[in-house]
């Protein structure tokens, strides 16, 4: 496993539950995905000794972030079993890259354009209008690497700031819903959804997840097609995640994640088979699980801000018998650090956002926006 955060620590408990050895190669110490392996090399992802050692000992690799050096993927594949491949890795690690591939395989975008110098800038405001958001191409996540635009001045201002790195604007839609499509594909092309998820975002990192979205069943479909034609574009073989927007009844996709998402979370005490577990099943040529729900669901973000007075009362949620608690074992709790999730598990939709939210405000987690 390249990555040892919290979804590599998900992926390892999964994989030792199937009786599996795991290595995981993190430059952190305190990985949180290494307290569960069997093997930590400490190191940096493109050490030449390390990579070796995962050619050598590791019948198959994979990843938990779409910044892994795709080129170390790449070359472990001419050595052992890598998915998703490096290739899929690095359209999904690259913001230009990824728009370009959707554009050119006719999926729905919302106006974008890319600036590399101060010269693009006056054709990127001809194409996208305003207010927009900026985006860096590379390295952006929960929120980062992102500004809104309301001027020609801003987007100047904000491009000097970050150093001129080659950025994306996008054109700020006005969402009716953001959605999610999580599905593993095999290497021999089948295909488990899982059911789409509705999101909502507070300082641009998921605040909670609920499953089932609540859409049109048609709209719902619509969208588990969309994610399925862009795994087979991709020619993906992994878990994969698609973020997908509702405009005006209309789907727009905005980005896709080549890994396990945030928004599955749910899955695993909600579904037959986890997203974990089918990120194992495809690693290791298994048959893919149900992907089905066997209870509505809402998940709940547990950031950094709530241990502001120390540890959170946790009797808060344990309290419900319908709440999950799932902690990441991250030993210092920054503002907007994930830091764990909740899961409520009820018998109707309707329950679990009522519980989800009366957890919330007891743990103090402020309203999204």
């Amino acid at each position: 496993m390249l990555g040892g955060g919290q979804l590599g620590r998900m992926f390892t408990v999964a994989a030792r539950t199937l009786g599996y050895r795991v290595t995981v190669l993190d430059p952190d110490p305190l990985s949180p995905a290494a307290e569960f392996a069997t093997g930590h090399l400490n190191t940096a992802y493109t050490h030449p000794v390390s990579l070796d050692e995962l050619a050598q000992t590791c019948a198959a690799v994979t990843t938990e972030f779409e910044n892994a050096p795709a080129e170390a993927l790449t070359a472990l594949a001419a050595r052992t079993i890598v998915r998703p491949s490096g290739s899929a890795v690095a359209v999904a690690q690259d913001r230009e890259r990824e728009k370009g591939f959707l554009a050119e395989h006719g999926f729905p975008l919302g106006p974008y354009a890319a600036i590399h110098t101060e010269a693009d800038i006056a054709a990127a405001l001809a194409r996208v209008k305003l207010p927009a958001l900026l985006k860096t191409a590379r390295f952006g996540y929960d929120g980062k690497g992102q500004a809104t635009i309301a001027s020609g001045a801003d987007l100047e201002r904000v491009f000097v700031e970050w150093k001129r790195v080659p950025c994306v604007l996008e054109q700020r839609l006005v969402l009716e819903k953001e959605l999610s499509v999580i599905l593993a594909r095999s290497a021999s092309g089948a295909v488990a959804v899982f059911p789409v998820a509705e999101n909502a975002h507070a300082r641009g990192i998921l605040d909670i997840s609920i499953a089932p979205a609540r859409v049109p069943e048609a709209l719902a479909a619509e969208a588990t097609a969309l994610a399925t034609r862009l795994a087979a574009a991709l020619d993906y073989v992994g878990v994969l995640a698609v973020e997908i927007f509702v405009v005006g009844g209309k789907l727009f996709i905005n980005e896709i994640a080549p890994r396990p998402h945030n928004s599955g979370h749910y899955t695993i005490d909600a579904c037959r088979t986890s997203q974990f577990e089918q990120q194992v099943r495809v690693l290791c040529d298994l048959p893919l699980g149900d992907p089905s729900l066997h209870t509505p669901a809402v998940m709940v973000n547990l950031l950094g801000d709530i241990w502001r007075d120390g540890e959170p009362r946790w009797e808060a949620v344990l309290r419900h018998p319908g709440a999950h608690l799932h902690l990441y074992g991250k030993r210092d709790a920054r503002p907007g650090r994930k830091m764990g999730h909740v899961t409520v598990c009820e018998a109707t939709l309707e329950r679990a956002l009522e519980v989800a939210l009366a957890i919330r405000k007891d743990l103090g987690i402020a309203e999204s926006g």
